[in-house]
This record gives C-alpha cells, structure tokens and sequence, in this order.
C-alpha cells in the first residue's frame, strides 16, 4: 500500500489505515481483505484523491478481540495520527471500535466484513460507516426459501455464541417464521469450541425437525463431524446456512458468485489483474473492496478533508458489483442479498432477495434488543421482501419469483 502512493503529485496528504484480522476464526480472510482494499485504493493513490495524497499504514492485524482493536485504534489512529481505518473484519471487534469512535469524532471509520448488528443500529456513530448487510441482512430470504422449496415447517438453529453468530440466527429465524415456520431449539456453542458433542446432543434429532440452520464459523468442520456422529450423516435437504453439504443453500453474505452483469464482471477482471492469486468472489474481498472504495468517493466529494468534511460528503448511494447500494439514516447499507447452492466444489446463484434493510422490516431497531440468544422471538409476519424472491439462471436474475 505504501508503494502504490508514491507517485502522487497532491501535497495534502491523508493518512489510511486497513484493519483485518490475521488471527483467530477469520484469519483466512486476511488476504483477500487486503487484497480488496489495495484494490480500490490503488488508482486513486497515485493521482491523488480531491488534491490530497494517501499515505497507507502498514496493514494491522487483529485477533477477533475486542482487547486487541482497542490497542490498534490507539496505535493507528491516535500514535500514528490516522484519519481513516478500513476495518476491522470481527463484530465484537466493530462494537468496541464504535465505541471508541464516540471519543474521537473527527476519525472516519469504514467497518470491513464485521456483521454484528450493533455497530450501525444500537451504537450508530456519526463517524461509523458500512457498506455491506448485516449477518442478519445475509441470511434475508433462506428461510422462506427453505419454507416453500424444501417445504421446511420446523428447524433448529446451531450458532456460535457472539454477536456475529447471534446475528446471523436472528436472520434465519425472523425470516423462517415470517413464513410460518417454528423454531424448535437454538444451540449457541462457545466461540473457539474444540469438542461440539455437548452442544450437538442438545438438538433434535432429524426425526423431529425438517431441518437445520447453520452459523458456526471456525469449528464447523469439528462441529459437523460431532453431528454426523450423533445423528448420522449429514443430508442436503436437512442443512443450511454455512455448511458445505452439497446440495444445500446457503447464504451469498451479499456477494453473488457468478453474476452476469457488467459491473460484477469488471469486478472479476479488477480483481484477477490486480491479485491474480486471491479469491474475488469472498465477503472479505468485496467488503473491503466496497469500504475503500466509499472512502474513496467520499474523499473526492469533499476535495481531499478528512474527519467531518469526509463524513458528511461519504456517499449514501453507490454502485456496486452486485447491485446499488444505500445507507439508511444510520450509515448502514440497504442492499440486495443472494441465495446459494453448494454444487460440486463451488457455488451457483439459485435467488435474488432484493432491498434488504437493516430493520428486516421491523424486527430489528434502534430501541429494541440486539440479536441474541432469545431475540428475536419466532413470529409469522410480512416482511418487505416477502414473495418477492426473484429466481436467478445462469448467472442471471430473472422476472420468476420462487414459488
């Protein structure tokens, strides 16, 4: 990032800092992180953004810890006098940097791929962007999929026990019973669990439920095999979310793989000349490709300022690979999500749910509890994007709704 600056005529320079995280359950993420930032940041860094030159921190490497992104946001930001950070790529770590951003208003943070509620509904800072959904928002549309394709009536969840995982069950949950479908157990193991068959004999067995809801991050592969051992092997039609069975669905977390339109495929291109060797098609890469990319916006319109002068002119609409997308009052994205099928040794798009909003229709808000173990509660509702899931074929979204 240092060497892509260098050649810029601006004088003014402003100071930008990319935090992902290296260690811990999103550590394979690190790469295509930095890879998606540098990305976006490249051709604009060396002409120089709104008369004002880049100059890049080394990337920062967090852990998953709040502990430890406290400890960076004071090294870069404050020691190093930062203006802007891309990141971080955790929820928890997102909650404790926005928080932090309380006390400093005039620094501009653009979270990575964290999907935690918090950062953007219960806390919203002013100086607190994102430009991607939610894990809630990821999993919009997968329960009435399961609902009317797989003909699921009842399921239990499976969960990592912290805010990403709370989130992205309270996803599937208040879009699964919004169509009319129970939730029979929720089962949140401890983050960094090694031994999953406690949490596993907690479950119904197959016999008793239509299916099973997955959000279990770094343990998946142990957690699977604790299932396969407790209720046999696992079959397609009886798991979702972020398995790998083949034949499954699973959620998109806002990135289509194989979409055909032009902006996803200039994307492909971007990405494969400038990291040939990265995966451009992960929610890390596009994340950070997308923050840098609004900061980048953001610093044109406001002529090369940072701190309040970037904040009020960071863009509340942008194109993006997969669709526009808009921030809501709270500086959260309102954005298309997409809908999966592990096939082979990939993925193929099956839906399109379109204009998921951080309040999934009123579930969520500002002065209601965040996702949690119990929240939110299984209730039949409409929600906006109800019978309006669109069927994508070859990589394209047509006008048949899934039915």
């Amino acid at each position: 990032m240092a060497a892509i600056a260098q050649a810029s005529p601006a004088t003014r320079e402003i100071r930008v800092a990319v935090l992902a995280d290296c260690k811990g359950t999103l550590a394979e993420g690190f790469e295509p992180a930095i890879a998606g930032a540098t990305t976006a940041f490249a051709q604009a860094a060396r002409v120089g953004v709104g008369g004002a030159k880049l100059v890049f921190a080394e990337p920062s490497c967090g852990d998953g810890s709040p502990q430890t992104i406290l400890r960076e946001l004071d090294r870069l930001m404050v020691e190093q006098d930062a203006d802007v950070l891309v990141g971080p790529a955790s929820g928890d770590e997102a909650i404790a940097a926005t928080k932090w951003a309380r006390s400093h208003p005039g620094k501009t943070i653009v979270l990575g791929t964290a999907a935690a509620q918090e950062p953007t509904m219960q806390i919203a800072r002013r100086n607190v962007f994102r430009y991607h959904g939610d894990a809630a928002q990821w999993n919009a549309g997968l329960g009435e999929y399961l609902y009317r394709k797989r003909g699921w009536r009842t399921a239990a969840v499976i969960a990592d026990d912290y805010g990403p995982g709370w989130t992205a069950a309270a996803g599937f949950i208040a879009d699964f019973c919004a169509s009319g479908g129970t939730v029979a157990k929720r089962v949140f193991p401890a983050l960094g669990t090694a031994d999953y068959t406690s949490y596993v004999r907690q479950l119904p067995p197959p016999a008793d439920v239509d299916g099973y809801f997955w959000a279990v991050g770094g343990g998946l592969e142990q957690a699977s095999l604790a299932f396969e051992l407790a209720h046999g092997a696992l079959k397609a039609r009886e798991h979702a979310g972020n398995g790998r069975v083949r034949g499954s669905f699973v959620s998109g977390s806002g990135v289509a793989p194989g979409l055909q339109t032009a902006p996803a495929g200039a994307y492909r291109k971007l990405m494969k000349k400038a990291s040939p060797s990265i995966p451009a098609e992960t929610s890390a890469a596009v994340d950070y490709y997308r923050a840098a990319g609004a900061v980048v916006e953001g610093l044109k319109r406001s002529k090369g300022r940072a701190g309040v002068a970037l904040q009020v002119a960071m863009p509340r609409s942008k194109g993006d690979p997969y669709g526009r997308i808009r921030l809501d009052s709270r500086r959260q994205a309102i954005q298309d999500q997409w809908l999966l099928q592990v096939v082979g040794n990939g993925v193929k798009l099956v839906a399109n749910v379109p204009g998921v909003d951080q309040a999934f229709g009123g579930v969520f808000g500002p002065r209601k509890l965040a996702p949690g173990r119990a929240f939110p509660p299984c209730v039949k509702r409409k929600l906006p994007w109800q019978g309006k899931l669109r069927v994508v074929r070859n990589g394209k979204v047509t006008n048949e709704l899934v039915r």
